[in-house]
């Protein structure tokens, strides 16, 4: 019997930078990794911080930076911050649009689907996955209103009990094993 093969995991990891930060072949890339996700980690996790708000402060500081910038070189008579002329082209925007236009066509094709019935189980995975995130959000309420329908339920129920389902003759055996 001969030694068994060897599998490589580098291989296995892509064999690019990927895996060379992932295996620590290149151990100052892998710690900044590791600092950075745990910072981002610490942010978003244990500081209640969001990924919206994050961006949103972060292009915040960046454009406080550039007035800064740009208003010192008028000061000290330096070039201004080399900022590109932002326009955008219609071939830009007639892309983005199609971009859109093609999401937009395949959520409502998704939703058709479900609407219709003919895709339960993708219908029953949105349910699973979003029913008790919901319910954990808006307990509360959920349970003041299904507590609010369970009365009107019982109220009409009570109602057609009285005026319809009394006046139904039942056979004489039923009407011995119900009183």
């Amino acid at each position: 019997m001969g030694e068994p093969r060897r599998f490589s995991v580098h291989l296995a990891l892509g064999g690019g930078k990927v895996a060379d930060v992932l295996l620590w072949k290149k151990w100052h890339r892998s710690v900044v990794l590791l600092v950075s996700s745990t910072f981002l980690w610490f942010l978003f996790q244990r500081a209640g911080y969001n990924l919206l708000s994050f961006i949103s402060n972060g292009l915040f500081l960046l454009v406080v930076i550039l007035f800064f910038w740009a208003k010192s070189a008028l000061l000290l008579n330096r070039p201004p911050p080399p900022v590109p002329n932002l326009e955008l082209s219609e071939e830009i925007a007639v892309k983005a649009a199609d971009e859109m236009r093609v999401l937009v066509n395949n959520a409502l094709s998704i939703a058709h689907g479900i609407a219709i019935g003919g895709n339960l189980r993708l219908a029953s995975v949105l349910l699973c996955l979003s029913l008790p995130v919901l319910y954990d959000k808006y307990q509360n309420l959920i349970d003041d209103k299904l507590n609010a329908a369970y009365k009107i339920a019982r109220i009409q129920y009570r109602i057609i009990d009285e005026k319809v389902l009394s006046k139904i003759p039942l056979p004489p055996n039923m009407e011995k094993k119900i009183q």
